[in-house]
This record gives structure tokens, sequence and C-alpha cells, in this order.
């Protein structure tokens, strides 16, 4: 005989039936949503993040918010784009809030083994470069372009995220890629 637990009912059903249970107070309904969802806002707060020692707080903090909104969540069958926007707000909260820069110079870079040094060095260099160029934008910019190139939102999203007019958030992005595109021409 197994001495391993048998899988919770919750764990298999949709998260329309764990939402209702978890916006009921049901704290093993919401450990569910924690556990299915957390490696995926993990991963995105990564990708927002100028570095991984905050992803985890930023997540943390995403649960705690949701956890207290659930009841108010409209749409259970959209649960996993809900928590994604706050851990996204999160995130962009974090950011402003340490005041640090985006620096794509943390990031690894993907390359094969096979790859020369000097390519690598030529590399590691042109993502410098890309990181200052972003960096040297203007926060409301840098801001755009970091949700819409790494957060992969959308413009309305982005006016939404930011309490900007539409037409605000296309302006911020197109003069922030005129920028970087200015200042990273040398790479071309």
């Amino acid at each position: 005989m197994s001495s391993e637990p048998y899988p919770s009912p919750l764990e298999s059903a949709g998260d329309r039936i764990i939402v209702g249970r978890a916006a009921d107070g049901d704290t093993s309904a919401f450990a569910v949503l924690v556990r299915r969802y957390a490696p995926m806002m993990r991963a995105y707060a990564r990708r927002i993040l100028p570095g991984s020692a905050d992803v985890d707080d930023v997540v943390q903090d995403a649960f705690i918010t949701a956890w207290d909104q659930i009841p108010n969540l409209e749409d259970s069958e959209k649960v996993c784009s809900w928590l994604m926007r706050i851990t996204g707000r999160k995130a962009i909260d974090r950011i402003r809030s340490t005041r640090r820069h985006f620096d794509l110079s943390e990031m690894e870079l993907p390359a094969p083994d096979r790859m020369a040094p000097p390519r690598q060095v030529e590399a590691r260099a042109g993502i410098a470069a890309l990181s200052d160029a972003i960096t040297q934008l203007p926060d409301a910019q840098r801001e755009c372009w970091v949700l819409r190139e790494l957060g992969d939102y959308s413009y309305e999203e982005i006016a939404d995220e930011l309490d900007l007019p539409m037409s605000t958030v296309r302006g911020l992005l197109a003069r922030a890629r005129k920028d970087i595109i200015v200042r990273m021409e040398q790479w071309r």
C-alpha cells in the first residue's frame, strides 16, 4: 500500500469551480490556484523585473492581492489573465518603488557553446548598449516599452495599466522605439 496521499479532487477541477470556492473563502481551492499559476507568474515577473531577487516577492504580493480581490473577479474563466495582470502591476510597482533601471546586462545570453568568444563579447556589448539605450529613455517611455516588448501587453492593456490615453501610449512607444533605433544605429 502506497503512503502517498491521493490527489485532491480540486486539483483536476476547472478554474470556474476553483475560483468560486476560493471566492467563498476556501483556502484549499486558492492553494490549487497558487500551484497552478505560480510558475507562469514567476516567469512573467522575471521578464519584467531587472534581476531575479524580487520575483518571488512580487508573485507573493500578487497572490495576496488576488486573495483579497477574488470575490470581485467577474469572469472566473479568465483567472489566468487576471493573475498575470496583477503580477504585471506588482512588478511595475516594484520597479517604480526601487527606482532601479531595467538592465539587460543582467540577463543570461542564450548562446550555443560553439559560439566564438569574440562573437560572445560582441553580443554582450550589444546587449549592454541596448540596456543603456533603454535606461536613457524617459520613465514613461521606458515603462511603455518594457510592458509592450517584454511584457507583451497590448496598447490597450498598457493604457489601462499606466492610466494613460491610448494615443499617449502610441506616442510614447513611437518615441521610445525611434530613440532606441537611433542609439543602436552602430549595431545594425
